[in-house]
């Protein structure tokens, strides 16, 4: 049953990521943690291997459409492997209440922005 529910999950991430463009981990970290009863280190692991395969097809999707900016694209693909490293040494120091906190602050962040983002302009025209 554990699988069925994993790929559930990634099929309604992939479809959510491809329609709003949302990273993978915004969505599969709480679904892993909540739906599988992952800990919160395992689902943010688990959801690096995951966003691979959906970047990839993704970004080639958006390409034939034009809306890949390619010098952006590999001067983020450069430097982010930095930060994941980074990133993994810091998780790993911490406790997971620090990180389910840190990740629930983070959500909440991205979603103040959004909702003033998309309260402040002016309706684009069909």
């Amino acid at each position: 049953m554990e699988y069925v529910a994993a790929i559930a999950l990634g099929f309604a991430g992939g479809v959510v990521g491809g329609v709003l463009g949302v990273g993978g981990g915004i969505l599969f970290v709480p679904a892993l943690t909540i739906f599988l009863d992952q800990p919160q280190i395992e689902a943010e692991a688990t959801s690096l291997v995951a966003i691979v395969p959906v970047a990839i097809a993704g970004a080639w999707r958006q390409r034939g459409f034009g809306n890949v900016r390619l010098r952006d694209g590999a001067w983020i693909g450069i430097l982010s492997p930095l930060g994941v490293l980074a990133g993994v040494v810091i998780a790993n120091a911490v406790s997971q209440r620090v990180l389910e906190l840190s990740f629930a602050a983070l959500v909440l962040a991205i979603a103040a922005q959004l909702t003033y983002r998309a309260l402040s302009r002016a309706p684009e025209p069909p």
